[in-house]
């Protein structure tokens, strides 16, 4: 279903709960609901049809309107759109935050951390994916998307721990799950000990990013990064 024809479905729904047919049976003429929502007869007719095809609503017509109830799919639409506004509105931080950059290339010091298997395996384990073994690298384009990035260091996020090796240490990564270019999912990796400063992202992903997004030196990259305690909810494939 396009994202655009779901949120026209969510939006009936809303206006026939707020006619009265949350979880109780209203009657319903479609001039009155066309009139109420800006739309023709015949959009609303069709949308009402729709929604009882898919299980949204449950309706009986009769010679006077379409007596209508919000049905178990539509209750459960609802649901999830109180509980994610909830989350929006009551939650310290926000969700996600989407950050723009260019990429450069750097010191190859990504690469030599996520090869050791300390780290990799605990990305594995905690981030869902096997990360290449390299980095994308951003250079932040705004004095916004610095100041977003420094908020971030706020925010819940998954920890990948430290450990020692035979000659030295290995600090905590804080990781927060990302999408790249709307297209691929991965994380900004954040190093307690790093020779770039918050300018800088590091993004990690199970493929390798310049190739699979025919990326070069000074192309501008957006990535949307979340926090730990959100589930990303788009369906994007590497």
């Amino acid at each position: 279903m396009a994202e655009k024809r779901y949120w026209q479905y969510v939006y009936m729904v809303l206006k026939l709960s707020e006619m009265g047919a949350y979880r109780r049976v209203t009657k319903v003429s479609t001039d009155f609901l066309a009139e109420r929502l800006g739309i023709s007869q015949q959009t609303a007719s069709r949308y009402l049809i729709e929604l009882e095809r898919m299980g949204w609503i449950e309706r009986n017509i009769t010679p006077e309107g379409s007596l209508v109830k919000v049905g178990e799919g539509g209750v459960r639409e609802l649901l999830k759109l109180f509980s994610s506004l909830k989350g929006v509105i009551e939650t310290a931080y926000p969700p996600s935050v989407t950050l723009e950059g260019v990429v450069f290339t750097g010191f190859g010091e990504g690469a030599y951390y996520i090869s050791k298997e300390n780290y990799s395996s605990q990305i594995a384990k905690k981030l869902g994916f096997e990360p290449y073994q390299g980095t994308l690298n951003l250079k932040l384009s705004s004095d916004y998307d610095i100041k977003t990035r420094m908020e971030l260091e706020a925010y819940p996020a998954v920890e990948v721990e430290g450990f020692k090796s035979a000659d030295r240490s290995y600090g905590l990564v804080k990781c927060y799950p990302a999408v790249i270019d709307n297209k691929v999912k991965g994380a900004l990796v954040v190093a307690m000990r790093s020779h770039y400063d918050v300018s800088v992202l590091e993004i990690i992903a199970p493929v390798y990013l310049r190739k699979q997004l025919s990326l070069k030196d000074g192309h501008k990259v957006k990535v949307e990064v979340f926090t730990s305690s959100t589930t990303m909810s788009v369906d994007k494939s590497s």
